[in-house]
This record gives structure tokens, sequence and C-alpha cells, in this order.
């Protein structure tokens, strides 16, 4: 018994964790002014020109602004924009954006 509640309590302590880590939306998109200069408000470009963030995935966002921030991914334009990202500001971003609805239309 002493076993199962152990478990249980182990299994809580994670979720609860993983939760902490993810972004929000709430902050994404107080921090998101920058952003729509070129992305748009709410993550819809209006032009081809810059990708439309509004509904990508999340983890995707984040490994993309991860790597502009390290210089795995070269950008003249968002590798200065993610140098003073924090972890928490790409998290939050990243679920902003994700949460917003993309757009079907072609440009």
């Amino acid at each position: 018994m002493m076993k199962r509640i152990w478990v249980l309590a182990s299994l809580s302590v994670l979720v609860a964790s993983g939760n902490a880590l993810a972004g929000n939306p709430g902050a994404g998109q107080a921090k998101s002014k920058t952003c729509a200069a070129c992305h748009g408000a709410d993550g819809n470009s209006a032009t081809a020109e810059f990708p439309r963030l509004a509904g990508q995935h999340a983890d995707y966002l984040v490994k993309a602004m991860k790597d502009y921030k390290s210089g795995a991914r070269k950008n003249a334009i968002m590798a200065p924009q993610a140098a003073n990202l924090s972890l928490r500001d790409i998290e939050d971003l990243a679920e902003y954006f994700s949460s917003q609805p993309g757009l079907a239309q072609k440009y």
C-alpha cells in the first residue's frame, strides 16, 4: 500500500512540474508586441515574406526560437530578436502563438 501511495505521489509531482514548465499564453500575448510588426498581432502574417506563427505546434516554435537564440538556425532578423529572450519568454510566446487560430488561406 505504501509503495502505491509513493508511486502516485511521485507521478503527481512529475505532472505538476511538467505543467509548471509550460508557457503562459496570456504572458506570451503581452510579450508578442515586437513580433507583431512582422508576424501580425495574432501570428497571422499578412505577407508571405514573414511566416505565420498562429496555430503552429508550441514545441516547434520553442525549438525554432531556441535555435535562433543559439545560432543553430540562421536569420539576420530573428537572431537579434531571440538573443534576449529567456526560456520562460520563449515558452510563453510559443503557447500564445500556438493557441491562435491559423488562417487556411494562401497569401
